[in-house]
């Protein structure tokens, strides 16, 4: 069986786009050996193939693992939402902006309407991890993020080194800036039971 040795963007190494930052990242990563498949013109190849080709790149944590991030629990889908403060430099309202973004565009019916047998809205977990600036950690209230989720047991909110400072080009003393700082929160929501 005749194979075929492609790059990750599944073309010959020699035409190759050009090297921005993300293709520089791709770049190291190990050729998969694809198979041709036949009649059909199409490059395809095993599960385990692509999973050795990842192999050492940073994966998700899965509900499964302990230690991980995520206590045990039963994981249905994760949620991801990014919060901003441009004024007043506020990394609660940032990071409830986040949780806001995150669950914002959802509608979860499974836990209303008895699609998971035995389970309802008052079964549902969910585990909070932020991303916040590492300087302003210690500012963040708590509290007041987990006031943004309307139903769910929080059984875990986890803040990590991430999100970001960076300037918001403007200073406006009546809107209660100290600077001109923006801060910027990640949020990843699991949602399980």
């Amino acid at each position: 069986m005749k194979m075929l040795l492609l790059n990750s963007w599944g073309t010959h190494p020699l035409l190759r786009p050009s090297l921005s930052h993300a293709n520089l990242i791709q770049r190291y990563r190990p050729p998969l050996r694809l198979k041709k498949r036949r009649g059909r013109g199409l490059l395809s190849c095993s599960l385990h193939q692509f999973a050795r080709s990842m192999e050492g790149e940073q994966r998700p944590a899965t509900a499964e693992e302990e230690g991980e991030g995520v206590p045990s629990m039963k994981l249905l889908f994760v949620e991801m939402g990014v919060g901003y403060d441009q004024h007043g430099q506020d990394i609660t309202t940032a990071a409830m902006r986040a949780c806001r973004d995150a669950i914002s565009s959802n509608s979860i019916p499974a836990f209303r309407r008895g699609s998971i047998p035995g389970v309802n809205s008052d079964q549902m977990k969910l585990v909070i991890k932020l991303g916040v600036p590492r300087s302003t950690q210690h500012l963040l209230d708590i509290e007041r993020v987990k006031s943004v989720f309307p139903y769910g047991e929080i059984i875990k909110v986890e803040v990590v080194d991430g999100g970001m400072i960076c300037s918001s080009g403007v200073y406006l003393e009546a809107m209660g800036d100290k600077n001109d700082d923006c801060y910027i929160v990640n949020a990843a929501i699991y949602v399980g039971y």
